[in-house]
C-alpha cells in the first residue's frame, strides 16, 4: 500500500499548498554529467548498453532520494510515497518512428539489462502499442525518460498534457560529446515544484555525478 505524507510534520506543506494550485507549477533544471567513465566501464563490462547503464543509473538514485518519488494524491490535496519508480522511455524504429517502454528497475544490473533487452525488442516492432501495456502495483510509479541522441542540448522543454500525470517528474538525456578526457552527457530534470524543490534536483544531479564517476560500485 502507498505510504503517505503526513502533511502536518511536513517541513515543505506550506511550498506544498502554494505551488500546487499554480497552472504550470513545473520547474526545468538542465545539466551536463562526466560519464567516460561510466561508458568505459559499461563497454569492459560488456553488458547491456550505454544507454541502458545511464538509465540504470537515473533510476537507482531516484529511487534512494525520496522526493523524486513523491506523487500528489488523486484529489490533489495530500502527498502519496511511492515504494519504487521505473523509467517510461523510448525507442527508435526501423521507420523513424518510436515506442514507449517500461524499464523495470532491479537490484542487479545484468538482471535488469535481460529485461530491458526483451521490452525493447517488442517495442521496437512496428505494430507494438504506442504505449507499454506494462501494469505497475499501486506502490509503484513511473520516471518519464527520453534521449535525443542527436542534440547535445543546453535546455529542454517536455510535451504535457496539464491534468494528466502532472506530478511524474522527466528528464531527458541528449548527445554525448567528448571534451579531452571528459565525456560529457547532458541531462534535463523536470518536476513538479509543489513536491520537489531545487535542493532536491541538486541533491539529485550530484548522487548522478558520483555514480557515474564510480560505476563499478553498482555496474
Amino acid at each position: 500500500m502507498t505510504s503517505k505524507i503526513d502533511l502536518s510534520r511536513w517541513p515543505r506543506r506550506a511550498a506544498f499548498d502554494f505551488f500546487r494550485h499554480y497552472e504550470r507549477p513545473w520547474f526545468s533544471v538542465c545539466a551536463r554529467l562526466d560519464a567516460a567513465a561510466l561508458k568505459a566501464a559499461q563497454a569492459e563490462r560488456g553488458v547491456g548498453s550505454f544507454w541502458l547503464a545511464y538509465h540504470y543509473a537515473a533510476m537507482k538514485i531516484a529511487n534512494d532520494q525520496e522526493p523524486l518519488r513523491l506523487r500528489l494524491t488523486a484529489d490533489g490535496a495530500g502527498v502519496r510515497v511511492l515504494r519504487r519508480v521505473h523509467a517510461g522511455t523510448t525507442v527508435l524504429r526501423d521507420d523513424d518512428s518510436f515506442g514507449m517502454l517500461t524499464l523495470h528497475q532491479a537490484e542487479d544490473y545484468a538482471a535488469y539489462c535481460t529485461q530491458a533487452a526483451s521490452a525493447v525488442a517488442r517495442a521496437r516492432q512496428p505494430d507494438a502499442p504506442f504505449l507499454p501495456p506494462d501494469a505497475l502495483p499501486a506502490d509503484e510509479g513511473l520516471i518519464h525518460a527520453t534521449t535525443l541522441p542527436w542534440v547535445h542540448f543546453t535546455s529542454f522543454d517536455h510535451a504535457r498534457q496539464l491534468d494528466v500525470d502532472p506530478d511524474v517528474p522527466k528528464i531527458a538525456f541528449g548527445r554525448a560529446e567528448r571534451d579531452g578526457s571528459r565525456l560529457w552527457l547532458p541531462l534535463a530534470v523536470e518536476v513538479h515544484h509543489a513536491l520537489v524543490d531545487g535542493l532536491h534536483v541538486g541533491r539529485y544531479v550530484q548522487a548522478l555525478e558520483a555514480a557515474f564517476a564510480d560505476p563499478l560500485d553498482w555496474l
